[in-house]
């Protein structure tokens, strides 16, 4: 059964970005989107992870961004009230819109993106080496080719993702001004989990980007 559109986890901030020339939707934590104009899809990384997959012949793509694998703790009725931020749910939702879009199964392809650990307290935690494992993982299992991933690392990430192209610019932060942003909500997702891991206590915001490219 396919899973119902979250109305509320579509990104809808949007600027112009004079950079790329084009119309860009910024995606925060726990949003995805899927399009076929001539957009860009940006989104920045810290310990979570975004996936960008595409049916290249149907000219749709899309990213989301989750912060957590799965919800180990939620249990049997996790399925009763399933959230954006985690991983197994996002995949779901961005998978099932990309195909009520037009894309088939068979013809997706993915980018994946982040998982960093970026604070010493996050890599005791392992949360972006879990993301990282999980999403490859998970699109294993649903037969969909990773074409490009840059996962792990000590590095945020800002992803620049062209879903009409499957073009895909990733730039690592290196201001400082901007990792200190990223500590920030690293740390805040950090103390969310270890004080309370159950469904709907992590909340995360993270930001901005400088120069690595995949296509």
């Amino acid at each position: 059964m396919r899973t119902p559109q979250m109305p509320e986890a579509i990104a809808t901030r949007t600027y112009f970005d004079r950079e790329f020339g084009k119309q860009a939707i910024k995606l925060l934590p726990n949003e995805y989107y899927v399009s076929s104009e001539d957009v860009v899809l940006t989104t920045v990384l810290g310990s979570c992870v975004a996936a960008c997959i595409r049916d290249e012949v149907a000219g749709v793509g899309g990213m989301n961004h989750f912060m957590l694998p799965d919800d180990e703790n939620a249990g049997a009725d996790r399925m009763l009230s399933p959230s954006m931020r985690y991983g197994c749910y996002a995949l779901e939702v961005l998978i099932n819109e990309l195909l009520k879009a037009g894309a088939r199964r068979e013809r997706l392809e993915a980018k994946v993106f982040g998982g960093g650990a970026v604070l010493a307290n996050m890599t005791t935690l392992n949360i972006g080496d879990r993301n990282a494992d999980f999403v490859l993982r998970y699109l294993k299992t649903e037969n969909i080719r990773v074409a490009a991933q840059d996962l792990r690392g000590p590095h945020a990430r800002r992803v620049s993702y062209f879903p009409r192209s499957g073009l895909a610019l990733v730039r690592r932060l290196t201001r400082q001004d901007d990792q200190v942003l990223v500590a920030r909500d690293e740390r805040a997702l950090a103390r969310a989990i270890s004080a309370a891991p159950e469904r709907g206590r992590a909340e995360l915001f993270e930001r901005r980007p400088t120069a690595f490219t995949t296509s």
